[in-house]
């Protein structure tokens, strides 16, 4: 069960470990584009163009048709990556249901597990395979997988190599089922995260760190963005602690732009007002005639 690119890695994975999948339940193709032409799931897409044989589930809810057909597959194990849709005890019944979720719980419990350890600049990143029980990510710890952060991630680069790391931990974790003792969680350390909307790519310059954060966590979507609509790509934290106004347009650097914050400095590789295409900085500071000392806003 799963719907997004990080699933579809862990289908790969455990079809190359010759698993025996039975079937693939999914989220339903939603209309894409300004013809909302139907688009298929990541894992649906992978299936059909390599494995078409493999029954594909879409039920729009889990309601009793879609448990009986779900039972009709017969399935042993139940194999849960972000797949979108809180399960009922019934399905939870059926079969050990095995959830992948990307955090080191009971740490971020939720929706947003990669872009919340992004946003607390973490040293450690990390996943977790629970099995799983009525309650949103309460399950025991089957097993835990990490690595030390090496370099700044975005949400796409971190969510790729934490896909790979939870895709192998589950072919693990799978194998060696009969034999593990499944650890509660400490819920009195749980913390908890919640779906992201786009309004929490708002940001304004009052901390360079914060804003650069939220540039790593939010990529590609909502992305980072000023009261204004405004919108900024590729930054880079030049520093924490420099004091400027903020906002201010501290020098052209290339075809980008050192601007200042309250407290730090960042560079703003291109900037894409509402409604147009995104430009370098320069080019968007030269069309809007502003000048080193002027506030961007």
């Amino acid at each position: 069960m799963g719907t997004p690119v990080f699933a579809r890695v862990v289908l790969q994975q455990l079809i190359l470990e010759d698993f025996k999948i039975v079937g693939l339940v999914t989220q339903p193709s939603k209309p894409f584009g300004r013809h909302y032409t139907p688009k298929d799931s990541a894992t649906k897409s992978f299936i059909l163009e390599n494995h078409p044989h493999i029954p594909i589930l879409e039920p729009a809810k889990i309601d009793e048709e879609a448990l009986q057909a779900i039972a009709k597959l017969n399935p042993q194990m139940i194999v849960v990556v972000a797949y979108g849709k809180i399960l009922p005890q019934t399905l939870l019944d059926l079969a050990p249901c095995l959830n992948l979720h990307g955090s080191i719980l009971p740490q971020f419990r939720g929706a947003s597990p990669m872009q919340e350890m992004i946003l607390h600049d973490l040293k450690t990143f990390g996943v977790s395979v629970i099995l799983m029980n009525a309650k949103m990510d309460e399950g025991s710890i089957l097993g835990v997988a990490s690595f030390e952060k090496d370099r700044d991630y975005n949400l796409q680069d971190l969510g790729a190599r934490l896909a790979l790391l939870g895709a192998k931990l589950m072919v693990s974790v799978l194998k060696n089922f009969k034999d593990t003792t499944p650890t509660p969680q400490d819920h009195s350390q749980a913390t908890y995260c919640k779906k992201i909307s786009k309004a929490d790519g708002l940001i304004d310059f009052s901390d360079a760190r914060q804003v650069y954060l939220k540039f790593l966590a939010y990529y590609p979507w909502p992305g980072v963005f000023l009261p204004s609509g405004l919108k900024l790509f590729g930054l880079e934290l030049l520093s924490t602690e420099e004091q400027r106004l903020e906002g201010e347009i501290l020098t052209l650097d290339g075809e980008g732009v050192l601007v200042g914050c309250a407290k730090g400095v960042l560079r703003i590789a291109q900037l894409q007002a509402p409604g147009k295409q995104k430009v370098g900085a320069k080019a968007y500071l030269s069309g809007k005639r502003l000048k080193v000392g002027d506030i961007l806003s």
